[in-house]
């Protein structure tokens, strides 16, 4: 049986002993260190067939490497670059660079000339196309497209040319009818105008005025309300409200007061069932009244303090009591200043329900 030729033999002096080594560790990249690999192994003495078996090649693969070790040494294991076709040469002047830099920055830019802009650049630079593909995240035909495309037309080359496409089926005449029609009159039979009456006025599909209306925003069936205040001295009262919040007053404390009326104290007919494991707590779906009362607070915003009480009813004379519990409750040092709304209960003659 033909042996089959025979391996060539490879035998390392010590310099390049310790390069293939170095090579085999990874330092230079994946694909030298594997070839740094099989020239050692072949050093061994090991068969072909094993080296390509122990790394997981082939074992044409392993030959090639020998073959090309014995001939060459170090320098067969390097790629040699391809000659490839020649990229067509990109020179900037400082007017193109200046404006290719402010595409790119500029927040506004949109975003496909931004990175069309920053294509150009990195291509300027000398790097190949491979190299600015993989810097910017994008496919090598996008960057040899508008490499070419610039040095073809320049910056012009890089902005989009309008598309011819089907004109547009609603026109801006109409649109600004629609748009007017809802600002500035009603349906007549409704209070409000839906897309069905719009349609049926403008001769348009409810479709085109509902995007119509989401493109200017107008929600013709919502309603919001507001309330301008009637009272004359409504401006100096804020002032004088806003002025403790943010000059406060010294050797002062600040109480915001409000008043919580009728509040039902219920209590269930039967004892609450406490949770349990996948069961939820439960209450009777029936209660006893036991009256209603009316809470009064008053809260400090600079430490969070809270002085309530509790009164059978809401009125001028309750009030004046719980006045009279801040007044107790606050240091005798310290002014007191109140803010509250303008309940009648609060506005009562000084001597009401005395």
């Amino acid at each position: 049986m033909y042996p089959g030729p025979r391996a060539v033999e490879v035998s390392l002096p010590d310099a390049e002993f310790a390069e293939l080594s170095r090579w085999a560790d990874e330092a230079v990249d994946h694909r030298l260190a594997e070839q740094a690999r099989i020239i050692l192994a072949c050093a061994d003495g090991m068969p072909n067939v094993r080296i390509a078996a122990d790394l997981m090649v082939t074992a044409d693969t392993v030959r090639k490497w020998r073959s090309r070790f014995a001939a060459r040494r170090l320098e067969g294991l390097t790629d040699t670059p391809r000659p490839g076709r020649r990229k067509a040469e990109l020179v900037l002047s400082e007017a193109e660079r200046d404006q290719l830099t402010r595409w790119a920055r500029r927040a506004k830019t949109a975003q496909f000339l931004a990175l069309r802009a920053k294509i150009v650049l990195r291509c300027a630079e000398d790097g190949t196309n491979k190299e600015v593909a993989t810097a910017l995240g994008v496919s090598h035909r996008s960057v040899n497209s508008w490499r070419a495309r610039f040095v073809e037309r320049r910056l012009d080359g890089l902005i989009d040319e309008p598309r011819s496409g089907r004109p547009p089926s609603v026109l801006l005449d109409q649109v600004e009818d629609v748009v007017i029609a809802t600002l500035e009159s009603t349906s007549g039979q409704d209070t409000h105008w839906s897309r069905s009456s719009m349609a049926a006025r403008t001769g348009l599909s409810k479709s085109t005025i509902g995007r119509i209306w989401k493109r200017f925003d107008l929600k013709p069936h919502l309603q919001d309300a507001f309330k301008l205040s009637t009272d004359p001295q409504f401006v100096a009262k804020v002032v004088d409200v806003i002025g403790l919040y943010h000059h406060p007053p010294e050797k002062a404390v600040v109480l915001c007061v409000d008043e919580k009326s009728q509040i039902q104290a219920l209590d269930r007919s039967q004892p609450v069932l406490p949770m349990m494991p996948g069961m939820p707590e439960r209450r009777t779906h029936d209660y006893v009244r036991h009256g209603i009362t009316s809470l009064f607070a008053a809260f400090n915003i600079a430490d969070g303090t809270v002085i309530g009480e509790l009164h059978r009813r809401h009125r001028a004379l309750e009030f004046k009591k719980f006045l009279v519990t801040i007044d107790k409750a606050v240091p005798h040092e310290l002014d007191v200043h109140l803010v509250c709304d303008n309940c009648e209960d609060h506005e009562a003659p000084q001597g009401a329900g005395a």
